[in-house]
């Protein structure tokens, strides 16, 4: 039988409690442990509980949920997403490897969209014992990346207005420029950030990604083939069926890659 995953909510606010405990009711695949009002009883909750996913506050009494995300992360489990009303917390927050960052108040679609992100991150580590979910589309979104220096190959944390969106980069199959912004290509979602295309190339793995054109990033791992084109060009195949194009200008550098002539 494929194990439930197995849910603590945790939040000083009674009001604000219910309503993650309210949405949690209806998914199958979750079950609830326990609910806490106080730093101290989540943490003697998250020592015995056994537990997949915290649904966490940042301000309770006693201790705080950052505190106790950074405990958490040291021995790795249960994965975190925040819940709570102040947005500066979000930097720190991605400090302490938190999956999501849900700021009150949110729509019941965006709290979907974060249990769909914690569902595909415990089917990644523990394939035998959670099944995944297909999460909810993702919106675009039109502010800036914010990077730390340590993560940046990592993960990037993308701010719009009232959410907070953490994307592991080897989540993402390609970039492109888009005016001011630029699009970034994650699966079935897409995200635009007002930011510049040689910042993002900085930003991600130079050995998992590769620029192809003055507009074009690719995750190298998500390369089906490369075929031949016109004027020295050539089309990139991806694995989800996407056609790029390798321009003439970075043949060079692809060859120098591959170690061998196109």
């Amino acid at each position: 039988m494929t194990r439930k995953i197995r849910t603590l909510v945790a939040d000083d606010e009674p009001i604000a409690r219910a309503r993650v405990v309210s949405l949690l009711r209806g998914e199958d695949d979750i079950e609830l442990v326990a609910e806490c009002a106080t730093g101290a009883e989540t943490r003697t909750a998250i020592e015995q509980g056994d537990l997949d996913l915290v649904f966490l506050d940042i301000q309770m009494p006693e201790v705080t949920g950052l505190e106790l995300a950074r405990s958490i992360h040291t021995h790795g489990v249960p994965a975190v997403v925040f819940v709570t009303a102040y947005d500066q917390y979000a930097l720190r927050a991605f400090e302490v490897h938190a999956l999501d960052y849900l700021l009150k108040p949110f729509s019941a679609d965006r709290f979907r969209a974060a249990l769909g992100h914690a569902r595909e991150h415990l089917a990644a580590r523990r394939p035998s014992d959670v099944v995944a979910a297909p999460a909810a589309p993702a919106p675009s979104v039109e502010t800036p990346v914010d990077v730390q220096p340590a993560a940046r190959r990592h993960r990037l944390m993308i701010k719009s207005g009232g959410r907070i969106h953490f994307v592991r980069t080897n989540d993402i199959d390609w970039c492109e420029a888009a005016g001011n912004y630029v699009r970034l290509h994650v699966a079935q979602q897409e995200y635009l950030v007002r930011d510049t295309m040689a910042r993002i190339e900085s930003q991600l793995d130079g050995h998992q990604f590769m620029r192809i054109h003055r507009s074009t990033i690719v995750n190298v791992d998500r390369i089906l083939e490369m075929q031949s084109s016109f004027n020295g060009e050539y089309v990139v195949l991806l694995r989800n069926g996407t056609r790029l194009t390798l321009s003439r200008g970075y043949r060079d550098a692809i060859q120098t890659r591959l170690g061998k002539p196109l």
